[in-house]
């Protein structure tokens, strides 16, 4: 089966239970994340909390030695973008903790806004993308922003509509890209009593992509007001309705987010379907494709099943054009069914049969692809023989294993002792007697799947970190070229706005030498390299 690199969208976060203990490699990356997007006070916090876990207000200040002001406005920035939570225990004390997952997360940005890009345009992208750096936004606010952006890219004369923005947003709302964020329930209001520490808020599921019914009239506007100026009416005496305008926001209160468990479900379903391409044909995958449409909104992402179709239902269900018979779609699946990688199963014969999608097999059978891909990249295809017979028989000898691959014993010796090392590999010792002699002990080799799985994530996130690291070195040791590169830029275009001539734009450009320019040439394509391997598709 074709490699599928499922660290890098996510689908091991449902392969993988990973435990609660942050391995020194997420913590270092989770620190450059958080410095690179909130800053070094935001960092100091969050890193400190991803250490030690839940901890009242006051015990953060003191033990990072933080003022009780920056703390709370580092903890506010945390809490708008899902990255902290808190939770208020019996005697009235609020205790924060870090969501180290979701500051993982944050590496897969680029995904989620190219998935969306490629499903709803360029409307939709930016969507995704407002809700990401914002953490949470009403509809409104959302609508209005990506207006104005589009507006701002669109022709001189041509404006978007408040309207359109808006069909795109319940598109995502109906598919459950976007969620709303829990509330404060009304009730809690109304309470006499004295107020709670912090607010509990809840979500009622029904409502959870509940769009708000707006009527959102106009358009996106432009940051220069060029007309407005040339019609000679003076700044300060134009009417203030946009800013003194105190008429209530028509969903105030009514916050979304991005749903990041809905993109990870998609890229699953994603890699399923190439899977069932590659191992079988086109027709096979465009069927498994209409069933995980037919079961994307019903079902929960953690799952192990989809809820069951039949075969009458895919039928009808197939894409407009792919002309099978009704004959055919059942031979297909019956071929799906009896595959011994059981990505399709049976569940009953009503409605012409009833079929489900095991996800948690596809998600096993994917990891193992993987691993078996590195294990031939890294140590070659007899190791990979070694490792595949290894998964086949559960536990083997060395002698089994010499005997089965038909391999030599001092290199399947060599082989083995590799894969072990590098924990790709482990060995169980079953005794004959108490003593655990090693002449009366046999030595039987075994491939543990979610611990190889686990350990080839984290040495992921520690590339990753390394990346990151290296690029920050590279622009701090390069920081005055790459500032005087961008003095010259900045003189050079405010000189071609005021018409400046051709003789005197090349004057400016050889400020920077012949040998800076390579330098920069050179910086460039580094950083280029490293973002390159960082936003790769997921």
């Amino acid at each position: 089966m074709k490699d599928f690199p499922l660290y890098r969208f996510g689908v091991f976060s449902l392969a993988l239970r990973l435990p609660s203990t942050m391995t020194q490699a997420e913590i270092k990356l989770c620190s450059l994340l958080l410095q690179e997007h909130f800053g070094e006070i935001v960092e100091k916090i969050g890193v400190h909390l991803i250490r030690t876990g839940s901890q009242p207000l006051r015990v953060i200040a003191h033990d990072t030695g933080t003022s009780l002001d920056q703390v709370k406005k580092a903890l506010c920035v945390l809490i708008q973008h899902n990255l902290v939570s808190y939770q208020v225990h019996k005697r009235g004390v609020v205790e924060y903790e870090a969501q180290c997952s979701r500051v993982l997360r944050m590496l897969r940005y680029p995904r989620y806004i190219y998935t969306t890009k490629t499903l709803y345009s360029d409307t939709g992208e930016l969507i995704v993308e407002e809700l990401l750096l914002n953490g949470k936004l009403t509809m409104s606010a959302v609508v209005k922003k990506v207006a104005d952006r589009l507006t701002e890219t669109m022709e001189d004369g041509k404006t978007m509509d408040y309207a359109e923005v808006s069909n795109t947003f319940v598109r995502l709302a109906d598919t459950h890209f976007v969620q709303r964020c829990p509330s404060v329930p009304t009730t809690e209001n109304s309470d006499p009593g004295p107020p709670p520490p912090a607010p509990t808020l809840v979500i009622n599921e029904k409502d959870m992509y509940l769009v708000p019914k707006l009527s959102l009239i106009g358009k996106g506007k432009r940051r220069r007001s060029s007309d407005e100026d040339a019609a000679g009416e003076p700044k300060a005496k134009r009417p203030k309705h946009t800013t003194d305008n105190k008429e209530p926001i028509p969903d105030d209160g009514i916050y979304w987010q991005a749903n990041l468990d809905r993109f990870h479900q998609h890229f699953r379903d994603q890699a399923i379907v190439s899977a069932v391409a590659n191992r079988m044909d086109q027709t096979s995958s465009e069927i498994v494709r209409t069933m995980l449409r037919m079961s994307e909104i019903t079902t929960s992402s953690s799952a192990p099943f989809t809820q069951p179709l039949s075969s009458n239902e895919i039928f009808r269900s197939l894409p407009v054009g792919y002309n099978i018979s009704k004959q055919v779609l059942d031979q297909y699946l019956t071929l799906l069914a009896d595959d011994p990688l059981e990505f399709v199963g049976k569940s009953g014969d009503s409605g012409g049969g009833m079929y489900v999608i095991n996800l948690h097999k596809a998600l096993a059978s994917l990891a193992t692809a993987t691993l078996e891909s590195v294990v031939q990249e890294r140590f070659g295809s007899r190791c990979a023989r070694i490792f595949r017979l290894v998964l086949q028989k559960k536990h083997l000898e060395q002698k089994q294993v010499e005997d089965f691959a038909m391999i030599p014993a001092k290199e399947a010796k060599d082989m083995l002792y590799k894969m072990l090392s590098e924990n790709f590999m482990s060995l169980q010792e079953i005794p004959k007697t108490p003593d655990h002699a090693p002449s009366r002990t046999f030595y039987l080799y075994t491939v543990n799947i979610l611990s190889a799985a686990r350990m080839l994530l984290h040495r992921c996130y520690k590339s990753i970190a390394n990346l990151i690291e290296r690029r920050q070195f590279e622009t701090k040791e390069n920081k005055r070229l790459l500032e005087k590169s961008q003095r010259v830029e900045a003189i050079i275009a405010s000189m071609q706005a005021t018409g400046a001539e051709e003789a005197q734009l090349q004057e400016i450009e050889e400020m920077i030498t012949a040998p800076e320019r390579q330098q920069l040439e050179t910086l460039k394509r580094n950083v280029n390299k490293d973002g390159a391997s960082l936003c790769c598709p997921g």
